[in-house]
């Protein structure tokens, strides 16, 4: 055998082996697995892995189930009462379940583990002082527990006292300090409960309301579709992409305030980058005065702050993870001022 085609063999096995790396060009086509891909640029190949094409796939999937729109600004406020002693009562009802099937991105389904069928679960949001009522149900095939961040006595700390399938439990608070927080499942192993979507946000607004401004929710996950603990896809709010083939449309001259969570698993860290400007940033969301001004910030699991900013030029102006593989995994998305 000739070098030459020797060395036409070996670089064909490298190709093939290293598909999925690839950033495709114009024309790329991709089918289901053990696909070939062709490429207007790179010719054919065969690949088993995941094919991610942000330039040409659109990923409006699952508008009734897991809707990035519609998540970033719902709020969840309760049924609120007030008690005789004027306290005012937040009343929650949330159900976990284990057993759905969600299309996390077009053509990958993934085993959902979910707070009321959402990933993320609603938007829990009271005033500081209010007393919080979550009537949990587990629907699920597993344990499950609410574990909330922020301050409340030991048997509501959700760790502890495991809800078995079928079960339920109350969970009574008062909702302090104000700030940013989130909520979680609370089983080991952890990692597989977190991972698979059993998490959501909760906040306390300060008695004295902040700012008016345009509010909205992100939280930075991923999904390890092939569970082997690295992450195939990085997303805000549940889909990989979408908030680039469906920019956030904002007002210039209007303040925004972003309200950001990392329940990223797998990676220490996750972070958000602002294009074209910058912003005041309130980590934890538990002082009225910013910590810094700022267009990069880097967070752990569990970390949060608040975002406050406003565009005063219009335009398409991009935000995405500054940890390069996340951004080309999914976590990118635009604003669009107007």
């Amino acid at each position: 055998m000739s070098s030459r085609v020797l060395l036409a063999i070996v670089v064909a096995v490298a190709v093939a082996g290293t598909a999925a790396a690839f950033t495709f060009g114009a024309g790329a086509q991709a089918q289901d697995n053990n696909k070939t891909v062709t490429s207007h640029n790179l010719g054919s190949y065969q690949t088993t892995g995941d094919v991610l094409d942000p330039e040409h796939y659109d990923t409006r999937v699952n508008a009734g189930e897991i809707d990035p729109m519609k998540y970033l600004r719902e709020f969840n406020y309760g049924r609120v009462s007030t008690l005789p002693d004027g306290t005012t009562l937040r009343e929650f009802t949330i159900v976990a379940d284990d057993r759905q099937t969600l299309e996390v991105s077009p053509g990958v389904f993934y085993n959902a583990w979910t707070f009321n069928g959402t990933i993320p679960g609603p938007t829990i949001r009271a005033t500081e002082g209010d007393l919080v009522r979550i009537n949990f149900i587990n629907n699920g095939t597993h344990a499950h527990t609410m574990h909330f961040h922020g301050a409340h006595k030991a048997e509501m700390d959700g760790v502890f006292e495991k809800v078995g399938p079928g079960g339920r439990f109350t969970y009574e608070f008062y909702a302090e300090p104000y700030g940013l927080h989130l909520y979680h499942c609370h089983i080991q192993p952890l990692e597989e409960h977190i991972s698979h979507g059993l998490y959501g946000v909760y906040i306390v607004d300060p008695k004295e309301p902040r700012p008016d401004a345009d509010e909205m929710v992100m939280v930075m996950n991923g999904y390890d579709t092939d569970f082997d603990t690295e992450n195939n896809f990085y997303t805000v709010n549940g889909i990989p992409f979408y908030y680039m083939h469906h920019p956030i449309p904002i007002e210039k001259d209007r303040l925004v305030r972003v309200y950001l969570v990392n329940i990223l698993e797998f990676d220490q860290i996750n972070n958000f980058h602002l294009h074209g400007n910058l912003y005041d940033l309130y980590r934890t969301g538990t002082s009225t005065e910013p910590d810094e001004f700022t267009d990069m910030v880097t967070m752990s699991q569990g970390e949060r702050a608040i975002l406050e900013f406003w565009y005063k030029y219009e335009g398409q102006f991009m935000f995405h993870a500054h940890k390069t593989e996340f951004a080309e995994k999914g976590w990118v998305g635009s604003f669009m001022v107007k």
